[in-house]
Parts: structure tokens; C-alpha cells; sequence
């Protein structure tokens, strides 16, 4: 039996670290799933695991702990900004705008109401206290890259023994944080005296006026006598409406249309254009027909295809010639589940699905050209992903001297790796990086990495979380959070609806992006049959994440320096 019990207490020992670690994150995990009052905690069970085991003395060396929490917070964050980096910018256009204003507003008021609960009601004479409602404000808000954030920064400040452990803030604000985010979106809905039924109305309405997005497919016949003998780029030009023209049937033969051919009275046309065009390329060419394609002397096919080869990346449909050279048209382009139009000027990305149109042989040459491989795809650019470590570590460790504070300020490994994967997830087809990885992969990573964190943590912060909670400010740091995740939302909240009439589900969307919270975009999702929240959600998710991680080192830099 020696060896069993050297196994739990040799401290030393690398299998007793692995099992130390194997043990945390799977009893954390599969807490984490256990419903309370119809919520889980989901994965950051994992730090109250860590707790425990650190409080009964099941630990590990410190630099060992420290290496495991930095290197998964480092993996975290940059899968994070891989998956949001290619809707980053284009998540300020139109109404983002707003969404993404008001989002940035809510977590200023965060910051803003831990201070205020700082000055009322702690000794602000204690160094320690701004630092542990910093790891308040995170657990209120739900927001774990945040809290690795602040934790890494406070390296910068404090010294050993002195650092303060303000996952246990974290810990005590968490649980009642995610319960605030769905309560306080449950108040505004009573505030402002909000139907349900009258808001998924509202959201059928805005989807019949937002038909400029939406692709619509139809058959026409030529019969305006203007387009006779005129080329299809000619009369492109002339209506000034974005449509492709993916075949044509002109005297019985079906052929594919390029920007030379000429149309003559009685052609028929297959054409995919935005919906709110529709009415007017109808009116324009002809009336909508039926074309039995098939029975065609020369019959067509469409086919998904998926863009699986690396010299592909980053290439313009109009460099790839695909009507000119393979004699098919490419009608349109899939991308993380949105449609895109096939202009001539939109690069393709490995993992884009395009719409490719022609003869059979002629589309089974184009999949060979683009890969068509779901293999290539399965598993993740490794190289790329390391690369992107490397340039975000180098970039995070860039000191940035500001008059005023004690040390430079730096982005650390939780910043720079994050700002760096945005860039490559937006920009890496540029310098032909193969920045693509399937969901599931990059959920595997990331869900290591935070893991990783999370037990590293707990178990660091396990020795003295009883004392801090039972003997210290525990109590407070419970009711103060609930202070921080509520007063926000029902201030921005009000004014998304009252001031800029949001539809309530973009508003909950908004929310649950703002404080990047799941289980409050589950719930909104339950609540609404639409798409709403998602898009709210996904809106404001990118920049707010990244707000809270910069706001993290930006505090205790400059607030706990001195």
C-alpha cells in the first residue's frame, strides 16, 4: 500500500501530478453538468474542484502549477480569438454599431460598480482588497480569460507569497453571477413591460425588410426587347444589381454564361440574387418561367464544394477563372454558415463551401482543383496555431512605458495571443496562412487550456479559500458581485429598448455576449423560436471579450501599482 499512498503524497512526483490534475478536471467536469434550479456551471466546476483539492492538501509545486496555468490560459484565449477573428471587424457594421457600443458601455458600468463597492465597502488602506474585487468583478461577470488576465497581470505587481489569490473572489461572486445575467434579463422584460408574443412578431416583420441578405433563386425568360444581342456583363452593368447568371438556355442548348455571352428574346435564365433585388431583375429581363434543366441536350449539375486545398487560400473567385477556364459558374459562397455572394473580388478560405454549377465532369475537375477532401480538414493546423503562440507571446511581452505607473504596461500571454489570433483568423489568408479549424477541434483545445487553468487555480487557491470565505469577506464579496452583474444590465437593457427599440431577444443575445456567458444564450434560446439571440450573441461576443481581458491587466496595472 506505500506506493498507493506515495502516489497522493509525493508532491514531486509526475504521476502524482497527473493524477492530481486527471482527478480535478473530471470530478470538476462532471459536477459541472449537475443542474441547479435548471442551470450548470458547466466547466468552471473545474476551479471549485481545484479548491477543494488545494484546501485538503492534494497540491502540486508552484512553479509546476504556475507553468500548467499559464500555458492553458495561453491555448484558451488563442483558440478564442481564432474563432472570432473572422467576424470581428464585420461585427460593427450596421446595428453592431449600437449592440457593440452598448456592450462596451455595460462593462464599463462592471468596472465601475466594483469600484464603487470597493470604496463602500472594504478598507481601501489593504492592498489586497482592489485586487480580490477584481477577481469579484470577473466571477460576477462570468468571464474566466478575464480573471487568467488580472492573474497574470498581478504577477507584474506582486511578489510571492504577497500575490493575492482572487480566484477566490471569483469563486463567490460565480455561482449567483450566472443566476443574476438570466434573473436580470427576466427584470427587464417586467421593466420595460415586454411581450414575448409581440417580439417574435416583430422579428417575422424585420425578417420580411431585411430581404437584401437573403438569396433568392429564380427562372426567367428574356423578354425585354433592349437585352437582345447585349452581353451578360453589358446588362449586369446597366440594372446596377448584384446577381449571377449560373446557365442559359438559348434554342434548346444549355450552356454556362460568362460575361460575353449574348442573350437573344426567348433565352432562359437560371439567376441567384438578394431577394430585395428580385422584383426589379424581373421586371428588367423577363417574367419567372419553369426550365426543366435536366431534359436539356446538355444537362447541369450543382454541387457544394469544399476548399480543402492549401494554395487555394486566400485567392479571389476572379483569379480562379472558373467560368472562363473550367466552363462552370460559381453561384455562391458558404462560410461559418453564412451565404455569401460569389463576387469577383471575395477571397476563398480553406473550409469555404462554394456553389459550383456546370457540366458533371466539368464540376468534378473543379472539386479535384479545390480539394473537396473533409480529411484535410479533421485535423487542426498545428503549425499555424504555434506560429500564432509564438508572434502572441512576442507581442504580449512588448513593454509599453507610461508615465505614471510603476512598471511598463504589457499585454502579457493573455492579451497579446489573443489580439495576435484575431488578426490571423481575419488576415491570415494574406500571407497564405491556413488559419481553418473544425469546431470541434478548436472546442477540444480550448476546453484543455481552460481546464488546465481552472485546476491550476483552485488547487493554488484551495489553501486559504475556507479562511478567506468563512473568516474573511466572503459574504461580501457574494453581495457585491450580485451588485456588479445586476446594475448594468438593467441600466444598458433599459436603453437598448427604450432608447433604440431593440427587439428583447437581441437585447438577451446582447447580454449574454456582453458578460460571455452560455448558460444566459441557453436560456434565451429556449425562449425564442428565432435566431435573434444567437446574432446578438455573436454581435458583441468578439469585442467584448476582448475588452474584458484588456480591462483585467489595465486595472490592476494601473489601480494596484502604486
Amino acid at each position: 500500500m506505500d506506493w498507493l499512498i506515495n502516489l497522493f503524497t509525493n508532491t514531486e512526483s509526475v504521476a502524482h501530478i497527473a493524477m492530481l490534475y486527471a482527478i480535478v478536471i473530471a470530478v470538476g467536469v462532471l459536477l459541472g453538468k449537475v443542474k441547479f434550479g435548471g442551470i450548470a456551471l458547466g466547466v468552471t466546476f473545474v476551479l471549485f474542484a481545484g479548491i477543494v483539492a488545494g484546501h485538503v492538501g492534494l497540491t502540486a509545486p508552484t512553479n509546476i502549477l504556475t507553468f500548467i496555468q499559464d500555458f492553458g490560459l495561453i491555448l484558451f484565449v488563442f483558440m478564442i480569438g481564432l474563432q472570432v477573428g473572422p467576424g470581428f471587424f464585420e461585427s460593427f457594421r450596421k446595428g453592431g454599431v449600437t449592440l457593440n457600443a452598448l456592450s462596451t458601455a455595460t462593462i464599463l458600468l462592471n468596472v465601475a460598480v466594483m469600484f464603487g463597492c470597493y470604496f463602500l465597502f472594504f478598507d481601501t488602506s489593504d492592498p489586497v482588497n482592489l485586487p480580490m474585487m477584481v477577481g469579484t468583478m470577473y466571477g460576477a461577470v462570468t468571464n474566466t480569460p478575464g480573471l487568467g488576465a488580472a492573474n497574470e497581470a498581478l504577477g507584474s505587481v506582486f511578489t510571492g507569497a504577497t500575490k493575492p489569490q482572487i480566484a477566490s473572489g471569483y469563486a463567490c461572486a460565480y455561482p449567483l453571477g450566472v443566476l443574476g445575467i438570466i434573473g436580470a434579463t427576466i427584470a427587464l422584460k417586467y421593466i420595460c413591460r415586454i411581450r414575448l408574443e409581440k417580439e417574435e412578431r416583430r422579428l417575422n416583420d424585420e425578417a420580411a425588410e431585411n430581404a437584401h441578405i437573403k438569396p433568392h433563386m429564380m427562372h426567367l425568360k428574356v423578354t425585354n426587347s433592349y437585352l437582345a444581342g447585349r452581353t451578360l456583363k453589358q446588362i449586369h452593368d446597366f440594372l446596377n444589381r448584384d446577381f449571377v447568371c449560373s446557365r442559359i438556355l438559348h434554342e434548346g442548348h444549355v450552356s454556362i454564361p460568362n460575361r460575353d455571352t449574348i442573350f437573344e428574346l426567348g433565352d432562359q435564365v437560371f439567376i441567384v440574387c438578394a431577394k430585395a433585388d428580385a422584383e426589379a431583375i424581373i421586371a428588367f429581363i423577363g417574367p419567372e418561367t419553369e426550365v426543366a434543366w435536366e431534359k436539356q441536350d446538355q444537362p447541369l449539375v450543382s454541387k457544394r464544394i469544399l476548399i480543402t486545398q492549401p494554395s487555394i487560400n486566400g485567392k479571389t473567385l476572379g483569379q480562379m477563372h472558373f467560368s472562363s477556364v473550367h466552363g462552370v459558374n460559381v453561384t455562391r459562397v458558404t462560410r461559418q454558415g453564412m451565404d455569401l455572394f460569389a463576387s469577383l473580388d471575395l477571397s476563398l478560405q480553406v473550409g469555404d463551401r462554394v456553389m459550383v454549377v456546370g457540366p458533371e465532369d466539368a464540376v468534378n475537375h473543379v472539386a479535384k482543383v479545390l480539394g473537396n477532401s473533409i480529411k484535410r480538414l479533421d485535423a487542426p493546423n498545428i503549425a499555424t496555431i504555434f506560429l500564432g503562440i509564438i508572434m502572441g507571446i512576442v507581442f504580449g511581452s512588448l513593454p509599453i512605458a507610461i508615465p505614471g505607473m510603476p512598471v511598463p504596461l504589457k499585454l502579457g500571454i493573455a492579451g497579446g495571443p489573443l489580439i495576435i489570433a484575431i488578426l490571423i483568423g481575419r488576415y491570415g489568408y494574406k500571407v497564405h496562412l491556413v488559419t481553418y479549424t473544425t469546431t470541434s477541434a478548436n472546442m477540444m483545445l480550448r476546453e484543455i487550456g481552460l481546464v488546465l487553468f481552472l485546476a491550476s487555480v483552485g488547487i493554488k487557491a484551495g489553501a486559504g479559500f475556507w479562511d478567506t470565505v468563512v473568516q474573511g469577506d466572503g459574504l461580501k464579496y457574494v453581495y457585491t458581485g450580485v451588485l456588479i452583474t445586476v446594475i448594468p444590465i438593467l441600466i444598458t437593457g433599459t436603453i437598448a429598448r427604450m432608447k433604440y427599440k431593440f427587439n428583447y431577444f437581441t437585447i438577451m443575445g446582447m447580454i449574454a455576449g456582453t458578460y460571455t456567458d452560455p448558460p444566459a444564450l441557453a436560456y434565451a434560446n429556449q425562449v425564442c423560436s428565432k435566431e435573434a439571440p444567437a446574432v446578438g450573441y455573436s454581435t458583441v461576443y468578439p469585442l467584448s471579450m476582448f475588452l474584458r481581458i484588456l480591462t483585467a491587466q489595465l486595472i490592476i496595472l494601473f489601480c494596484c501599482g502604486g
